[in-house]
């Protein structure tokens, strides 16, 4: 389809366009500022998933009192569904009785709906994806860490490594596998995720949080060219393919 005029409300008439498509595409300034916004989102959230969640995992491994307890609720937000977390930021970020701004006004600091603002609505994006993400990050790595032998450990101390030194020569090697996989599974998911932003932003305001999964669908079901929201979605799959190839083989460089 994607090298087809086709529209919704006429499927049955096609015509063949060759590259005309991804040509328009390629000119068009509303799909660099989407594919834009997807990198610095993707990037975003996904370095900052694996950070904190590599974090999380080193805490939840400890051997403390109730820390299952801890395992288990840290994945709510993982296993809840997407329209509830967005619908309870919704309504943490409400300009009247949102809880971020009654907070901000008992401080005397000005306050705003930060959905609607294009200061703060991208990074309010990437929140969100943290939240939802992170837990899942951490049960994984966690998981591999628990997989290294504990002899591994006590040989390093037996040859004076510190802490800092086993993380960096025992665990961060051991759980590189995992890592991948964690990072490029959340890549693809950032970069296709359509309910975050929809059901939040919409795109706004002033398209400063577009993406290319939100342009598709508009341009899809409310400008009903296929065959051009086709050629954008071919597009993204070429560029996930893209960057897991690399990824990869930069992983088994390493």
């Amino acid at each position: 389809m994607a090298f087809q005029e086709v529209s919704l409300l006429q499927p049955n008439e096609v015509m063949w366009v060759g590259l005309q498509n991804i040509t328009e595409m390629l000119d068009t300034p509303e799909f660099w500022d989407a594919f834009s916004n997807t990198v610095v989102i993707a990037t975003a959230a996904v370095s900052l998933e694996y950070i904190f969640g590599l974090g999380l995992a080193l805490a939840l491994k400890q051997k403390l009192p109730g820390i299952t307890f801890f395992r288990n609720v840290s994945l709510v937000t993982w296993v809840m569904p997407i329209i509830v977390m967005t619908i309870i930021f919704r309504f943490i970020m409400q300009p009247e009785y949102g809880l971020v701004n009654i907070i901000l006004s008992f401080f005397n600091i000005d306050t705003t709906y930060w959905f609607g603002d294009p200061t703060w609505a991208k990074p309010l994006i990437v929140v969100m994806h943290m939240w939802r993400n992170i837990p899942f990050t951490a049960v994984a790595l966690m998981a591999a860490m628990q997989s290294i032998p504990t002899s591994l450990y006590e040989a390093a101390e037996l040859d004076g490594a510190g802490k800092l030194e086993q993380f960096r020569y025992i665990t961060l090697p051991n759980i590189t596998y995992v890592s991948m996989i964690m990072i490029v599974l959340h890549t693809i998911f950032t970069v296709n995720d359509f309910e975050i932003i929809y059901l939040t932003t919409g795109g706004g305001p002033l398209g400063s949080t577009e993406v290319l999964a939100t342009y598709v669908y508009k341009l899809a079901f409310n400008e009903y060219t296929l065959g051009f929201a086709a050629s954008i979605g071919l597009t993204m799959l070429i560029i996930l393919l893209a960057f897991t190839f690399i990824y990869v083989q930069l992983e088994d460089i390493e």
